[in-house]
């Protein structure tokens, strides 16, 4: 067994203890992926951030993410917080890295404001647009009438670094009705290789959007607090289909977790950022 430094962050957090829990173990490169994913369902939060040593050119560290199911290529508050964790180990209250992860190396910004509070930025992968599911079969998954769907943006696969299925709806009422079918959402979510289900009842006039993100893990139907990953594309259709160029995002308010997303497009790709909140500190020992 070996000592491992471990950060536990809030990300996006709206407030103190809220946002999207993160833990985050640094000094891993000698962990084996099976311990990764091990120490992931230990933690069961959505996602377990690992830091190693960069493996290409011009990066600052890389960042491993798993989630329960295994590791992802990219996620979006695994990444603000990694960042935050890694200069408050390095102790800089101020800095730009590049992050490595399986989707590419991403710049990130981060800021301290506070002993142990900042703001992070990420500037996120070229958005690419997929396939649009048949729209009955997904407000079926996400238990809702199809007349719930915003008439202006058809459901569609969008990636800004992983796969989220992006389902605009017409009202905010629609969207705190929703009530996922979890046996629906997994076939679907697995046929179009897609993280989430993602809803979100964009406001044009004021560039606002309230979201909800759900998934599928081992312990069955889960709901995200503040899915960056999903925010990024989210923006990048509302650009493409409606003309906007940023959204604020709130998310997680029915959880209780309340989150905010600030997104914006800085040639041609997406900057999410927020708050984010070091919560603990302390060690892990684990198997190398």
């Amino acid at each position: 067994m070996a000592s491992h430094p471990l950060t536990w962050l809030d990300v996006f957090a709206a407030g103190p203890l809220a946002g999207n829990q993160l833990a985050v173990v640094h000094d891993a490169d000698r962990l084996e992926e099976e311990t990764m994913l091990a120490f992931a369902r230990e933690t069961a939060l959505s996602e377990t951030t690992f830091v190693q040593t960069a493996g290409v050119a011009g990066g600052t560290y890389r960042s491993r993410i798993f989630s329960m199911n295994g590791e992802m290529p990219f996620a979006g508050h695994p990444s603000l917080g990694a960042a935050v964790a890694v200069a408050r180990m390095r102790g800089e209250r101020r800095a730009s890295y590049v992050q490595q992860t399986r989707s590419g190396k991403q710049p990130i910004e981060v800021e301290f404001d506070g002993e142990l509070t900042a703001r992070a930025s990420i500037r996120q992968e070229k958005a690419i647009f997929g396939e649009r599911p048949d729209p009955g079969r997904v407000f079926a998954a996400a238990g809702l009438a199809a007349a719930a769907g915003d008439p202006r943006v058809f459901p569609q696969v969008v990636s800004t670094g992983i796969g989220h299925l992006i389902v605009p709806l017409a009202s905010g009422s629609d969207l705190d009705s929703a009530r996922p079918d979890t046996a629906g959402l997994k076939s679907l979510l697995e046929e179009y290789g897609c993280a989430t289900l993602y809803l979100a009842a964009v406001d044009v006039d004021f560039g606002r959007s309230d979201a909800r993100g759900f998934f599928v893990n081992p312990t069955g139907l889960a709901e995200d607090p503040a899915t960056g990953s999903a925010a990024g594309p989210l923006l990048a259709l509302a650009a493409k289909r409606l003309g906007i160029a940023g959204l604020t995002v709130t998310q997680g308010v029915t959880m209780g977790r309340p989150s905010q997303l600030d997104c914006t497009i800085c040639d041609e790709r997406v900057v999410v950022a927020g708050r984010v909140e070091i919560i603990a500190e302390g060690n892990v020992h684990l198997p190398d």
